[in-house]
């Protein structure tokens, strides 16, 4: 047999799976033997100081497999350490222990060390009662190498496999207790191996699952992920949290998170390992807080939680509703202390009614002024409940917050009207009465001024009832917003006028290009604001000046006469947010434009003008100032656009 041969057969030998490793280590140590022509092979696993004989073939009666004895007697033990095989053509106390010569009695020797995962493990020998005419050759040594590194290569692998199957052994004694399912599913993707929790988990018996194809229990957008997975971990990868759905015996789905690992034998991957936890309920939680959490998110009204355990109590969450009332977004919002919502008209008793019940860790409702981002002011209906956590400790406050605007101005105006019709009709009654009283005894020319008295004031309390009536009718008309050319309708207002009042002069002085985001309506403001400084200046020949301005941010009008200029219980009427038993106004027409300013989220201001350098407003007449949004050419009428804010500003 040829060295060519010897090699082919040994590659052979150990690539068989038909053969267990003694089979193969047996066969192959004949082929060493016999290309060697010696007379025996052994292969010896070297542990402590001690020689152990593994496999041996041959007859010689101190060499058979079982055979052990110090290492220091043995041809091995200058073998064992080496890195190259050790050739002996002809033995002797110098190269061979004289203790092993006595022991063995072996004429030729030629032997290899073996190594297992880096480490020292025996060696392979091959020799004889006599002597060798020849000496070994490279050829020699080559093929027993190749021996010692193909027998190597075997122990490794069994003991891997060895590994693999005590932890195979440990992994189905922990699965059958563990509440998740351990599982191992071949290269064709079939189980090889389900756990008992497979049972509690998809109600199937284990041995059901084993044989089929994972894939044929996947349903869902999922599937298409967890195959690409199992494409992964057969190319060497691990994967961690992949969520499947798999259906259980009944074919209802379930919710399975998996982790998986490859399996490994002798570089390849054979198998797939892993985990699976269910998940559903879990799955089942998020969704539903999802669905919660979606829920507060696009709720119409504010929501917010501040963090009451953190310094200042800052807002950590706000939602759509919250950014749609206020103008600021959750990135704005978030971290500060919902006090930035505060300014110049907000009550302090409100706000100390809130504090009062963080402090007390209770909840409240009230009502307060706020203001936008833009610096609008506006009526907020804020709620507050705690959140407690775990142990009952309140951890932050949920926060509702609800623009009321239009409640209030409702409210208000109902005050109004109310306040405004009881006082001018018991006072202009108090006048009939009196009159009716003095007219029975009256000669001709009291009795007619007596009756031209009466006359008067049941004519004011019509008209006070008609402007009642046209108050109310304009605010329950519904806003609709729209781009007004400010000329033009300034120009209406002022036609009206002019065809009520010919002798009234009413100038028009328009400096801006922009337009009014505003309703209709705003013309009947225009028209009263000018009519109302036309009928009560005092001379002849009222002089009324409507300019248009712009600010910037706003279009402004302005109506100025120069009469007597109006009485400052009228204008404090109007201005202040909050009507009281002594300051209101006498009429409605003020009223009515200060509301349709208003529900454009505009301001109205009027005030009485020096004239006489005395303050006391005498022939300097009055100014009535407008401010609306303004639009312009490139802006969308829906950004524009202000909500309703409060009666004064």
């Amino acid at each position: 047999m040829d060295a060519a041969t010897a090699r082919e057969e040994i590659y052979d030998l150990f690539a068989r799976r038909d053969l267990d490793r003694d089979e193969r280590i047996r066969a192959a140590l004949d082929v060493g033997v016999t290309y060697l022509g010696l007379s025996v092979g052994y292969f010896t696993r070297v542990d402590d100081g001690v020689q152990t004989i593994t496999h041996a073939v041959g007859d010689h009666p101190s060499i058979r497999a079982g055979e052990s004895c110090a290492l220091e007697e043995t041809y091995c033990q200058r073998t064992v350490d080496r890195t190259a095989p050790l050739a002996v053509q002809r033995v002797d106390g110098e190269t061979i222990p004289d203790a092993a010569i006595e022991r063995f009695g072996l004429g030729t020797y030629i032997g290899a060390p073996v190594s297992v995962d880096g480490e020292p493990y025996g060696t392979v020998c091959f020799a004889a009662d006599y002597p060798r005419d020849d000496p070994f050759s490279e050829r020699d040594e080559l093929l027993v190498e190749l021996l010692a590194t193909q027998i190597s290569r075997d122990v490794e692998r069994e003991r891997n496999r060895e590994a693999l199957r005590e932890r195979t052994e440990r992994l189905a004694s922990i699965a059958d207790t563990s509440f998740d399912i351990i599982f191992r599913i071949d290269r064709s993707g079939a189980f090889t191996y389900v756990s008992a929790a497979a049972e509690r988990v998809l109600d199937y018996d284990p041995d059901d699952l084993v044989g089929t194809s994972f894939a044929d229990h996947l349903r869902g957008d999922a599937a298409a992920d967890a195959l690409d997975a199992y494409e992964r971990v057969l190319d060497g990868e691990s994967v961690a949290g992949i969520e499947v759905t798999f259906a259980d015996a009944h074919g209802d789905p379930v919710d399975i998170e998996v982790n998986a690992t490859p399996v490994v034998e002798d570089g390849d991957v054979t198998a797939v390992q892993g985990v699976g936890r269910d998940v559903t309920e879990r799955n089942a939680r998020r969704r539903e807080l999802r669905r919660k959490t979606r829920a507060m998110d696009e709720a119409d009204v504010g929501l917010s939680v501040a963090d009451v355990t953190a310094d200042d109590e800052p807002l950590v969450y706000v939602n759509e509703g919250f950014a749609d009332i206020t103008g600021y977004d959750a990135a704005e919002a978030t971290g500060r202390n919902c006090r930035f919502l505060q300014g110049d008209v907000t009550d302090p008793d409100a706000v100390a009614e809130l504090r009062a019940a963080v402090d007390a860790r209770d909840s409240a409702t009230v009502d307060l002024v706020n203001y936008r981002k833009n610096g609008d002011p506006y009526w907020n209906r804020v709620t507050l409940s705690p959140i407690h956590d775990e142990t009952g400790t309140v951890t932050h406050y949920f926060g509702s917050q609800e623009d009321v605007t239009g409640q209030k101005r409702t409210q208000r105006l109902v005050d109004v009207l109310n306040r405004v019709l009881r006082h001018n009709l018991r006072n202009d009654l108090n006048v009939v009465e009196a009159s009716l009283d003095l007219l029975v005894d009256a000669d001709d020319e009291e009795s007619e001024r007596f009756r031209e008295r009466i006359r008067d004031h049941t004519t004011d309390l019509l008209d006070l009832g008609e402007s009642a009536r046209e108050l109310k009718r304009y605010a329950e008309r519904e806003r609709d917003v729209e781009r007004l050319a400010p000329e033009s309708l300034c120009a209406a207002a002022i036609d009206t006028v002019r065809e009520r009042h010919p002798d009234a002069s009413v100038s028009l002085d328009v400096r801006t290009d922009r337009d009014l985001c505003a309703g209709r309506d705003v013309e009947r403001a225009l028209v009263e604001l000018v009519e109302n400084a036309v009928v009560h200046h005092p001379g002849p020949d009222p002089t009324v000046a409507v300019t248009v301005d712009d600010d910037g941010e706003w279009v402004v009008l302005t109506v100025r006469d120069d009469g007597s200029g109006i009485a400052p219980v009228e204008a404090a009427a109007v201005e202040r947010e909050r009507e009281s038993a002594v300051v209101h106004g006498g009429g409605l027409g003020l009223w009515l434009v200060n509301w349709i300013v208003t529900r454009y989220g505009g301001s109205f201001a009027v005030e009485a003008r020096d004239g006489d350098g005395d303050g006391d407003g005498d022939g300097g007449g009055t100014t009535a100032t407008v401010r609306l949004p303004a639009v312009g050419d490139a802006d969308s009428l829906a950004d524009a656009a202000r909500p309703p804010t409060l009666l004064s500003r």
